[in-house]
């Protein structure tokens, strides 16, 4: 056993963890969101007094459920894609496409995480009307996806790297035509 093969099960765990943390951390967004659009409905209704900020709370929960979500979604690879090029291209090329395809999502994140950051800082002087805190709150879900898709994505081209460079298994040659 070598040291590559006790590392990358580590690091695939890690990364599941922060995904799970993601996905938790969206659906407790989620929850808060729905109880406080139940708050808004009983205010505005029953007691006559409309809680005005539960609007500018909802944009910050929707900001998070949405970003940490895509996050996910590069990680389980639940995302978008077009499969039509994989139909045709051979194994090796295919292989070639999805690293290309990976690290176009590792220089998203990264510039993702570089750029909202700036957006934060520059916003972090201001407060969000009606809640009282800075406005780089917005901005923070954002950064955190793009580490995060920077993080699953480099992972993926890495595993995309070493299998294109691992030497290929040969197919047994005495095995019967549908076993192989």
């Amino acid at each position: 056993m070598n040291s590559s093969s006790i590392k990358e099960p580590v690091v695939k765990r890690f990364l599941d963890l922060l995904s799970v943390i993601a996905m938790s951390m969206s659906g407790v967004c989620m929850v808060i969101l729905v109880v406080s659009f139940g708050w808004l409905v009983f205010g505005r209704y029953v007691l006559n007094d409309t809680p005005t900020w539960v609007e500018q709370m909802a944009m910050l929960l929707v900001t998070t459920i949405t970003f940490l979500g895509a996050s996910v979604g590069i990680h389980q690879r639940t995302h978008l894609s077009v499969e039509m090029l994989s139909l045709v291209l051979p194994e090796k090329s295919m292989k070639c496409v999805d690293i290309f395809i990976d690290l176009t999502l590792f220089v998203f994140g990264v510039a993702m995480a570089y750029y909202s950051h700036e957006l934060a800082s520059f916003a972090w002087s201001r407060n969000i009307p009606l809640l009282g805190i800075p406005d780089g709150i917005r901005y923070i879900p954002v950064v955190t996806a793009g580490i995060l898709i920077s993080l699953f994505s480099s992972y993926r081209v890495f595993n995309g790297v070493a299998a294109l460079c691992s030497p290929q298994e040969t197919v047994n040659k005495s095995a019967p035509k549908g076993d192989r």
